[in-house]
């Protein structure tokens, strides 16, 4: 099995199986999960964040249908490799992000050059760290 760490934080505004989605989608993208790598059962992983098996199902079942993972019966899931880029429901999670980004920023009194600063920073730490795209 796949070697990685996922925790969840019950306090982030983010629900815990989106947080699962995105920890696993980080990991494939940074090169820490490869094609072929095995994840734990959504049972053995909900028991290790002590979360409901239900939530972890959800993350593994979006996951799948982005076409991230294969969950094959009798075998495990497995890492397939890179979501589908032109995904419409992983734009659409995409956009909302950003548009609570924008509020949170707002809010804190960033200015629109100052957020687009900071995301260009992060965008390209995310590339040298062996994220691509």
């Amino acid at each position: 099995m796949a070697s990685i760490l996922f925790s969840v934080n019950p306090g982030d505004g983010l629900p815990i199986y989106r947080q699962i989605v995105e920890q696993v989608k980080g990991a494939v993208s940074a090169g820490r999960l490869k094609p072929g790598d095995q994840l734990p059962t959504h049972r053995e992983l909900a028991g290790e964040l002590v979360v409901a098996p239900l939530t972890v199902k959800k993350a593994y079942d979006l996951l799948q249908a982005e076409g991230l993972i294969t969950m094959e019966q009798g075998r495990g899931t497995f890492v397939t490799g890179r979501a589908r880029a032109g995904s419409a429901g992983a734009r659409l999670e995409l956009i909302v992000r950003v548009e609570g980004l924008v509020r949170q920023a707002q809010v804190m009194g960033l200015s629109g050059a100052e957020l687009l600063r900071l995301i260009r920073g992060r965008w390209r730490k995310a590339l040298v760290g062996g994220r691509h795209g």
